[in-house]
């Protein structure tokens, strides 16, 4: 068994790793590699032959760990995708969202100037459609059998509705090999999501390493923090308050979080919006896999008739809605993407209310360097937004009570549930280089750990 690891290799996007037995390729996760601005193009081509892989598995639906998939297939790729039935559903929303992400790029170009014309889409809606038809969704912790030496199991992980990680069991040359991939891991009382399972044992982990040093405030909880949040910036003052959000996990989640607040009025009433059509599909989503949330989650939307919604809440469908927001003159809060402000309708919003006094913005996620929300939580004091300079006069807040990953503690007992006397390899991925040597530094005692570069091989 050989393992390559061809993507989230000394960074954290464009997750992509090949397992190659006899005759038989596997590949885990196929995503969008996005750390350099030249990003559609670098993920046009495959070290490898697409119609070489037998079959994908995919631990779960963020465009990182996914969004390459209708480029494989357009490329030659033939075989089944293999995932849990909500990452089926939440996969194929986000690609076609990534279908208009792309037009829109290249729309942004001036015409007249054909040398400057947009970057070609990597893939359109057939290709996406064609994607979808490949799917076989697989219910956590149910073996799956792939064909005579090879099998399948998928592990609770939290971080994303239906998120997974790999157990690939391997029978070969009458030895049985098993090797897990942890995908992205979760973090423990998460608004809506199981916690993350333990994997069973294994004899080589693919670990991602994403907070590897970092670590949670731990010094509040989320529900205590919206309310103090709201309250000085709605209750205190007539304000509102902007939550730049992923539409998909982080929304539900924020949602969630305030339905219990204003149920159980903690607070005054306050109007919120959430304008994103991704969000409001994600969260059908999360309707139809109510099964999939955790106890906490359904005993409350059992209390609640099986509502998820909230008399405070509304959803905005059209163009014409979220631009009528502005002239909504009582405190409210106002949920949109994108979540690092570099593009979608949050800009929209960004734009009427980065110069009001009476507004504040909350962040609840990270933000990459080099874009909008990076410049805003550096404390930048005027920014560029529709060829304009705007003065910055709202207050900027940060949290991170709402990350979807676990952080430097979640990882290492993640890692440290396995046996060190049966786990022969730890091998490092899906993080920055700094996370990465942090994370190694707390396992090397115990484990063999690798941190490998793109393209590296290993004989397993």
């Amino acid at each position: 068994m050989k393992l390559t690891i061809l993507g989230a290799a000394e960074q954290v996007t464009g997750s992509m790793h090949l397992v190659q037995l006899k005759n038989y390729n596997i590949l885990i996760d196929c995503g969008l590699d996005y750390e350099k601005d030249t990003f559609q193009r670098e993920n046009l081509y495959f070290p490898f032959d697409p119609a070489s892989i037998d079959v994908v598995i995919l631990t779960h639906a963020h465009i990182d760990h996914s969004g390459n998939l209708p480029t494989l297939v357009r490329m030659g790729f033939n075989g089944q995708i293999l995932c849990t039935p909500p990452t089926a559903d939440l996969t194929n929303l986000l690609l076609l969202d990534s279908v208009n992400i792309f037009l829109s790029k290249q729309n942004q170009q001036p015409r007249s100037r054909k040398y400057r014309s947009g970057p070609e889409p990597l893939y359109l809606q057939k290709h996406v459609r064609e994607t979808a038809e490949r799917f076989i969704t697989i219910d956590f912790n149910k073996e799956f059998r792939i064909n005579d030496q090879l099998s399948l199991t998928f592990i609770p992980i939290g971080h994303l509705l239906g998120a997974a990680a790999v157990v690939l069991t391997v029978n070969e040359n009458g030895l049985t090999k098993k090797i897990a991939f942890t995908g992205d891991i979760g973090r423990k009382n998460y608004p809506l999501l199981v916690d993350p399972q333990p994997i069973p044992q294994v004899d080589y982990l693919v670990s991602e390493s994403t907070y590897g040093g970092r670590f949670h405030n731990n010094d509040t909880t989320l529900e205590q923090k919206l309310i103090e949040t709201i309250n000085e910036s709605c209750i205190k003052f007539p304000g509102r308050l902007i939550i730049p959000a992923f539409s998909i996990g982080r929304t539900q989640a924020l949602a969630y979080a305030l339905n219990k607040i204003f149920s159980k009025k903690l607070l005054p009433p306050v109007k919120v919006f959430i304008d994103s059509p991704l969000a409001s599909s994600a969260t059908e989503i999360h309707h139809q896999y109510a099964h999939y949330l955790n106890k906490e989650a359904q005993d409350f939307y059992k209390s609640q008739h099986g509502q998820s919604e909230f008399k405070e809440l509304s959803y905005v469908h059209d163009k014409r809605e979220s631009t009528s927001i502005s002239n909504y003159h009582e405190p409210c809060i106002i949920i949109s993407s994108a979540g690092m402000l570099e593009g979608g309708r949050i800009q929209d919003h960004l734009y009427y209310n980065i110069q009001n006094y009476y507004c504040t913005i909350l962040f609840i996620g990270y933000c990459a360097k080099g874009t909008l929300g990076n410049r805003l939580l550096r404390g930048d004091p005027i920014i560029r937004l529709r060829n304009r300079d705007l003065m910055v006069y709202a207050t900027i807040k940060q949290t991170d009570l709402l990350s979807g990953h676990g952080d430097h503690n979640d990882l290492v007992n993640t890692v440290k549930q396995q046996d060190p006397k049966t786990l022969k390899r730890v091998f490092l991925v899906h993080g920055d280089i700094e996370c990465l040597h942090n994370l190694s530094a707390a396992l090397e005692q115990d484990y063999q750990v690798d941190i490998p570069r793109k393209g590296d091989t290993y004989e397993l």
